[in-house]
């Protein structure tokens, strides 16, 4: 049996050692925080892809993350016996005009094309509960889009792992090859140990609702996530701000956003406010995935960056390194790679 450490237990952390420990693996976590203190912890967990239109590999590569994940989830929930919140929802947009319109038709044309029959993009009247405001009468609904609550899903992964062998602790020895799945503190350590920019931390802010439709779709809207989630709360987020004082405070930029989703969603205008939430979230200079060998420090490898795709990505970004880590099989893709 191979023992194996990963340092860190945000959602990359806590996947590459349910992973490794689905392979045989001897796995211990080490967070001095705890599981989900950072990013991972929040509260939006939207499972989105990209437009299918100007395909490219990292769209392929999100296409294969989020095919896999209903069987994946399924396999934390079965091992651990706590629910994860994962549920291929859906998502509507509303379409502000004739142009919209006309963008949207070319993308249900097109996944068509390159979603290759495993969801499906079409307009359709705004007519349902829990459907937008919008300007043209008319959404955009895709089938691929999903949710989890990420702080259950964190759970379930921890669970899963306990249950299979590992631990997740506070404090530990490493034995073994060591991940490093530290998120943007960790895009730090690399910038500073290599002397460029390999990523930073970006502020994110979310808030959560007493409102109960965990049945609808999420809602995309330019900027605006509204997720229904899976225990009766409604997650609306994120804002992206590159300079701030603090990482961890909330602020007006929230109230602004909590608005433009009133706005969005009337239904939501009696929902009172849960939570306030705010973290730095790791983006890699690619705005990728960041996996690999830590290069010059044998033995140790890299999971970070995913910037607001983390929980999308997690599947296929901890099956592609742990089997690196622990066959030595190489199957990462080049542009998740660390090049200095």
């Amino acid at each position: 049996m191979s023992d194996l450490t990963i340092l860190g237990a945000g959602i990359f952390g806590l996947a590459c050692a349910w992973q490794a420990a689905r392979r045989g693996a001897r796995v211990q976590v080490l967070d001095p925080h705890g599981p989900g203190a950072g990013a991972s912890g929040g509260l939006v967990g939207a499972l989105a892809p990209h437009a299918p239109e100007g395909w490219t590999t990292a769209k392929a590569l999100q296409l294969q993350a989020l095919t896999m994940a209903p069987d994946w989830w399924a396999g934390v929930e079965a091992a651990s016996g706590l629910p994860s919140g994962y549920a291929r929802s859906g998502r509507v947009q509303p379409l502000k005009d004739a142009r919209a319109i006309d963008q949207a038709r070319g993308r249900a044309a097109g996944a068509e094309a390159l979603w290759q029959g495993k969801a499906q993009w079409r307009l359709r009247p705004a007519d349902r509960p829990g459907d937008p405001a919008s300007p043209s009468g008319l959404v955009a609904e895709d089938t691929l889009t999903a949710r989890l609550h990420p702080r259950m899903a964190l759970a379930a992964l921890v669970g899963a792992i306990r249950a299979t062998g590992g631990t997740v602790d506070r404090a530990g020895t490493p034995r073994g090859p060591v991940i490093h799945a530290t998120g943007a503190a960790g895009l730090r350590d690399l910038s500073s140990t290599f002397g460029r920019e390999i990523g930073r931390g970006e502020k994110g802010q979310a808030l959560s609702l007493a409102f109960d439709a965990p049945g609808w779709p999420q809602i995309y809207a330019p900027g605006l996530h509204i997720v229904f989630h899976a225990d009766g709360t409604t997650a609306i987020g994120s804002t992206s701000e590159r300079s701030y004082d603090r990482p961890d405070t909330t602020d007006a930029q929230l109230d602004a956003l909590h608005a433009r989703a009133l706005e969005v969603l009337p239904a939501l205008r009696n929902a009172p406010v849960l939570t306030r939430w705010a973290g730095e979230r790791p983006r890699a200079a690619s705005r990728t995935v960041l996996l690999g060998a830590w290069p010059g420090r044998p033995g140790h490898f890299i999971a970070n960056g995913g910037f607001k795709t983390g929980f999308a990505m997690a599947p296929l970004a901890a099956d592609r390194l742990v089997e690196r880590v622990l066959t030595g099989t190489d199957h990462i893709p080049p542009d998740w790679r660390l090049s200095l």
